[in-house]
């Protein structure tokens, strides 16, 4: 295994490990000792903070750098990076804060800070967003990127666990100060208490409106299966794929219709992720010849348009591990391949 690749799976460690202390977090406090630290690790960073939303400003409530930033300090929404990221529920990827327009300069020039990623917590409505800083320009890689906002995601779910931590807390206090011999309630309180436990862990992993993995939880899974197929000698194939629809009609949302369609054309034991709007990852093994499974699944989605009366549109990218390709190298040929492939196609 190369460098990169062991850098890698390292890294994965690293953000495997910081999910599983997110999910025992009990406290906001917790929460940010995690993510400061775990954000630094994960990119060789020189810094990392994290920022809360609080109204429209920007509180940096904690940081973990080579020298002091602006932990405890309030700025505007609309003169900072942080809240640029969560306004625009993108991530900021900047190789030199000061050929930026974005970056309030005079902020920054007391700081040893020359490059950054600013990403929000939770693509939708943000809570907040994690930072990372480095003291010599750099410009972060997509892979990087990525593994700082799966990070932000498991961050907007251990918040969300605290937040009902918290109110199961209180109504625990209520009902015993009421109820002080109802031991089956509190039988009940406890056995709810560890639902709602193994339901964030679970949904940490899962994509809340199709059911499938998410990014992180293919990632998790996909390498261990990867491993798996390389001890039995199989080859993997994995297709990255982009779903559309020429309908602009009423009717079940895409990425619900595309979900229901792959469900259809792949097998139970193979990993279907889906990573935002109609874009999807399918990692099998023991297919046969790739290209056949290619047109099966062209001729399944043709045969679903027809039964369900959809449009729906395919672009197709795959890549096998034919050569003992790892995960990332699969990743970045599918993708590569995706973006080479034809026009979308329908079936029709």
């Amino acid at each position: 295994m190369d460098g990169s690749a062991v850098s890698y799976e390292r890294n994965l460690e690293c953000l495997v490990r910081a999910i599983q202390e997110l999910s025992l977090a009990r406290d906001l406090d917790r929460i940010a000792e995690i993510v400061r630290s775990a954000a630094r690790e994960l990119v060789g960073a020189d810094g990392a903070t994290f920022v809360l939303r609080d109204g429209d400003r920007c509180f940096y409530k904690d940081e973990d750098a080579i020298s002091p930033l602006w932990k405890g300090l309030r700025f505007p929404m609309e003169t900072c990076i942080s809240g640029w990221a969560m306004i625009n529920r993108e991530p900021a990827v900047i190789e030199d804060i000061y050929q930026d327009p974005r970056i309030p300069h005079d902020a920054y020039r007391p700081t040893f800070v020359k490059s950054l990623v600013m990403v929000p917590i939770r693509s939708m409505a943000p809570v907040g967003a994690i930072g990372t800083y480095w003291a010599t320009p750099r410009l972060a890689n997509v892979r990087e990127v990525g593994l700082l906002q799966a990070l932000a995601d498991s961050t907007s779910v251990a918040m969300e666990n605290v937040q009902l931590y918290n109110e199961l807390e209180q109504r625990v206090i209520a009902r015993t100060q009421d109820l002080v011999a109802a031991n089956r309630l509190l039988y009940d309180e406890a056995c709810e208490r560890e639902r709602v436990e193994q339901d964030i862990q679970r949904f940490s992993m899962t994509d809340e409106l199709t059911g499938l993995h998410n990014r992180l939880g293919f990632l998790h899974r996909a390498a261990g299966e990867l491993d798996a197929a390389r001890q039995r000698d199989v080859p993997c194939l994995l297709l990255h794929l982009l779903v559309g629809s020429n309908d602009s009609g009423p009717g079940e949302s895409l990425p619900l219709t595309a979900a229901r369609m792959l469900r259809a054309q792949f097998r139970r034991d193979d990993l279907l992720a889906r990573l935002g709007g109609g874009e999807f990852l399918v990692l099998t093994s023991g297919y046969g010849d790739p290209n056949a499974v290619l047109q099966r699944l062209r001729a399944g989605l043709g045969a679903f348009n027809r039964a369900t009366e959809q449009s729906l549109t395919l672009r197709i990218g795959h890549a096998e591990s034919t050569r003992g390709q790892d995960l990332e190298q699969l990743l970045f040929d599918a993708d590569n391949a995706l973006h080479r492939s034809g026009p979308d196609w329908s079936g029709v």
